[in-house]
């Protein structure tokens, strides 16, 4: 299994008043990542408007090491930190890089939609298969469902 990365460069509109990265914008460098992955997984945007799915999120959570300035390139990886046993539910994991420097990690927790029953769903068999072949974390855990999902 391989890691997928994205190459960024930070943006002047990627800056707070004190010219350092907004906070959301860790998040959105993470978004952009996952859907660059899917997208070269032949499972992106398009796929999945034909399939009536999306993922959704509920809960993301950021932890920052080192400031990013304007003009910084950046690597964002992409691993999977846990699944359930019919891939409803996932969670991942990326780490943002400036060269070999940690500057941040973004932990998250999703699943799949059903855009048409608004209900989390097993997904494709197709896209199960493309998330059999990410890279999993080192402390990768299988996401075991309370009752009710």
């Amino acid at each position: 299994m391989q890691t997928f990365e994205q190459n960024i460069t930070v943006r002047w509109s990627d800056l707070d008043p004190n010219g350092h990265v907004r906070h959301s914008v860790y998040y959105d460098y993470g978004a952009q990542t996952r859907i660059a992955l899917l997208q070269r997984q032949g499972v992106g945007i398009d796929w999945l408007a034909s399939n009536g799915l999306g993922p959704v999120l509920f809960r993301e959570e950021a932890k920052f090491y080192r400031e990013l300035r304007a003009s910084d390139e950046l690597v964002i990886d992409v691993r999977l930190s846990g699944v359930s046993a019919d891939h409803r539910k996932w969670s991942m994991r990326h780490r943002i890089k400036r060269g070999d420097e940690l500057c941040a990690v973004l932990d998250l927790d999703g699943a799949w939609l059903d855009l048409h029953k608004r209900r989390i769903v097993t997904p494709p068999a197709a896209l199960v298969s493309k998330f059999e072949e990410l890279e999993r974390t080192e402390d990768f855990q299988p996401i075991v469902s309370r009752k009710g999902g």
